[in-house]
């Protein structure tokens, strides 16, 4: 008898989270200059680190001898005057995704209900599925959240409600009228988590913000993977009330979010130049992607994050066949979407490349069906 037999049977009939590939395994599997590789599938800024994130690793490098502060009160001060909240508001992750799993472990048990839209970040049903929660999936027509029928579907067992706002891989939002109204229906015993890993992106954000300072049961998600382009050091936060935010403090490991990744957000937060060269380049892209697909007669989801989700008839061998010529998109089987893939904004040169290359591989199976490099 194998020690599965005595795991937690939910754990052991999970599918573990897929990331985007890789740079450096994709040119080890393919005998590629890792210089030459495209990376469009995970979502990061493509120009790098904020320059003054770096300047404040460099400095901090020097004290990686000494614990970080185990309360990051630093950093969660800064965000707390940014977003004009309290400390005691501010929750640190090792990433936002952190965040998710300690709501998660404070609020699911094998009794418990998670509801989240049908083609939301993969992570939730993870999540729900690791604690042995019942998972609740809404459809979104159009690929938008359906608050309405979220709404509908709570029920006593429900504990977490997640609102990926804009949505990951879809692209898409929901507006200020539609959330109030959902929050008007939401009972005391339920947590909203409105998940805004891309809300710098926005140009006019719903303000979920005004639910934390009404002390209502909700946890806000940002991050500085994206706009920050601090994705390899893994730190985000979460915005909640006191009540909630000190049970996700209890839930935490401590020591959870490490130094350099403290030093390098809270200079971050003050690089308003970098956040706006950022968001200015991804509009680009997403203009560039729209015009393209919209010329091409592909349906796509118009987006306002920073990648867009576009049907290319079999998502697997779009992927692979981009692979083999260097350029790394997202395939979304894993999204019950086997037709699609998304596709992050980068650089003008690198969405130019990624788009001649998927023209190359889409004429390519029109007239074989088949991949080759």
């Amino acid at each position: 008898m194998g020690i599965d037999s005595f795991a937690n049977r939910f754990v052991c009939d999970l599918h573990a989270y897929e990331p985007g590939k890789p740079i450096e395994e994709a040119a080890r599997e393919l005998g590629l200059d890792p210089a030459s590789i495209i990376k469009a599938a995970s979502n990061e800024n493509p120009l790098g680190p904020s320059p003054l994130a770096k300047e404040a690793m460099r400095a901090a490098i020097e004290k990686a001898h000494i614990y970080p502060d185990g309360s990051g009160h630093k950093l969660r001060s800064a965000i707390a005057d940014r977003l004009d909240l309290g400390l005691e508001n501010v929750v640190l992750g090792n990433g936002s995704n952190e965040i998710i799993e300690l709501l998660c472990h404070s609020f699911l048990n094998p009794d418990a209900e998670l509801i989240a839209a049908e083609h939301a970040f993969v992570v939730y049903k993870l999540m729900a599925t690791l604690f042995g929660a019942r998972y609740v999936e809404v459809p979104d027509p159009g690929f938008v959240h359906d608050l309405d029928g979220m709404a509908e579907a709570i029920t006593d067992r429900t504990r977490l409600v997640f609102i990926a706002n804009p949505n990951n891989p879809t692209g898409t939002i929901v507006g200020q009228e539609e959330i109030d109204r959902f929050m008007e229906r939401v009972p005391e015993h339920v947590v909203v988590c409105f998940d805004e890993a891309y809300y710098e992106f926005l140009e006019t954000p719903p303000d979920t913000l005004k639910f934390v300072r009404e002390g209502r049961n909700v946890c806000v998600l940002r991050t500085c993977s994206k706009i920050h382009g601090l994705a390899a050091l893994r730190i985000g936060y979460g915005l909640a009330s006191p009540q909630v935010a000190g049970i996700l403090q209890k839930a935490r490991q401590p020591f959870n979010t490490n130094a350099l990744a403290q030093a390098a957000a809270l200079a971050a937060l003050g690089d308003d130049e970098h956040v706006r060269k950022t968001c200015e380049m991804n509009h680009e892209g997403l203009a560039f992607y729209h015009q393209a697909f919209a010329e091409r007669g592909m349906n796509f989801v118009p987006s306002v994050a920073n990648f867009v989700l576009v049907e290319v008839g079999d998502g697997d061998a779009v992927f692979q066949g981009m692979l083999r010529r260097g350029v790394i998109v997202r395939a979304m089987r894993s999204y019950k979407l086997p037709g699609w893939v998304r596709i992050s904004t980068g650089t003008e040169v690198q969405n130019r490349r990624c788009l001649e290359v998927m023209d190359e591989v889409l004429a390519q199976i029109r007239e074989t069906g088949e991949i080759t490099a």
